[in-house]
This record gives C-alpha cells, structure tokens and sequence, in this order.
C-alpha cells in the first residue's frame, strides 16, 4: 500500500496530481490550520500577453487560527461569476476550453459551502477527467489523531492503513528522513516532477500554473502522459 498525504490546494499543479497518481490511497490533510495566501485557496492561470495571474476563492472569516475544515466559502455569487469571466476572458482561445470549461465551471458553482468539502470535490472531479482511479480520504472524517505531532500523526495514518510506503513531496526532504520511517517498517520516498512544457498560444512559456492551464491546453491523453513524468527518490 502506498499513501500519501496533503492539504488540500485549489486547482492545484500537475505535482499534486502526480503524487495522486503515484499512490493507492490519498490522504487530504484537513484538519490542521488554515495557511493565509497559501495555495488552499489561491492559484495562478495564464494571463494572455502578461503570464501569470492570480485566480481566488472567496472565503469567510478565514483565519490560521481556524482549521480548512472549520472554514467556510463566501456564499454570494458575484465572486463566483467573476472568477469564471477571469477564466473564460484567459482561456476562450485555448484548444480544449470547450470540453474543460463546463467542468471548472460545474465546481465552482457547487453548492458545497465548507472549503475542504469543496476542495476534495474539485479534485475528485479533475482526478476523474484525467482518469486518476485513486482513492481519496479526508483525515477529519477518517483518523482520530489530531492530538499528536506531525511525523507521528502520519506513522499513525500509515499503521492504520497497513501501509509499507509513504511518498512526499520533493519539498518535504528537509522536514523527513528515510532512517526514521524505517523504523516503523515505512519506506520513505520522495516525487520530483520532471521538467514539463507545452504550448500556450504564442508567447513564452509560464511554468508551475494551476492544472487548469494544462487542461485548457492539451489533452487527456497528452496529461496522462504528463502525470508519468517524474521521479521518485
């Protein structure tokens, strides 16, 4: 068994997508605090002839305070329209906008108000355009281990799920160390994502965009080969 284990970001990278792919089981780390101008509910599109641009959930009263799967979305429209115009406005001319629209516009109109419900559905939902079978579970609704530290809550989440491998992101090589999950009969691995370009209209490459940048711009079948370009250390 396989897992791995992260909060839940909106419309996250192809990485994200990668460690889902890469694993049986994915673990939607909810019950922790709300990070502010993290990627829980902010990301970055293509912008045409600027690059980059920020596209935002809408949230109440959101503080680091509270945990994401105490915190609860905007409950008026109006962010929600604009939000889906900033879109459209930046993707309108990309080749696959008509088959990809409708589904980011069906999430962001869900009527799922708490953020980390909100999130697993968005994800679930880009899990299944792209064909990703993984099963995917929230810690607040499965594991009753809020109380104890980070390495020992994820040993905990291991153990319960009879898990022999336990795959992080690159960035998480200075947070843990092999020789310590091996103590506990967990093989520790690290995903790195290969380098991946492709074209957007006719201007310079923007890396690192939210996988609606990707969807709008190739095809199922191109992502999927996408979500095999990586290495696992």
């Amino acid at each position: 068994m396989k897992i791995a284990i992260m909060q839940p970001y909106f419309f996250p990278y192809i990485g994200y997508f990668q460690l889902i792919s890469a694993v049986d089981k994915f673990v939607i780390y909810d019950d922790v605090n709300y990070i502010k101008g993290g990627y829980i509910n902010r990301n970055s599109i293509y912008e045409k002839n600027k690059g980059r641009q920020y596209i935002n959930l809408v949230l109440d009263k959101a503080s680091p305070n509270k945990l994401i799967k105490d915190i609860s979305l905007n409950q008026q429209n109006i962010w929600k329209d604009k939000l889906l115009k900033q879109i459209s406005q930046n993707y309108s001319k990309a080749p696959y906008f008509k088959s990809v629209f409708p589904i980011i516009e069906s999430i962001i109109y869900s009527p799922e108000l708490n953020l980390s419900l909100f999130l697993h559905h968005s994800i679930k939902c880009i899990c299944d355009y792209l064909g990703i079978e993984t099963e995917i579970i929230s810690t607040s609704e499965h594991y009753n281990n809020k109380g104890i530290g980070r390495f020992e809550r994820i040993v905990d989440i291991c153990g319960k799920e009879n898990c022999s491998e336990y795959i992080n992101p690159i960035g998480g090589v200075e947070l843990y160390h092999k020789d310590e999950f091996r103590k506990y009969n967990i093989d520790l691995f690290f995903l790195k994502t290969n380098t991946i370009e492709y074209k957007q209209f006719d201007n310079e490459f923007e890396p690192f965009l939210s996988i609606i940048d990707i969807m709008m711009f190739n095809s199922v079948e191109k992502i999927q080969d996408f979500l095999k370009m990586y290495k696992v250390v």
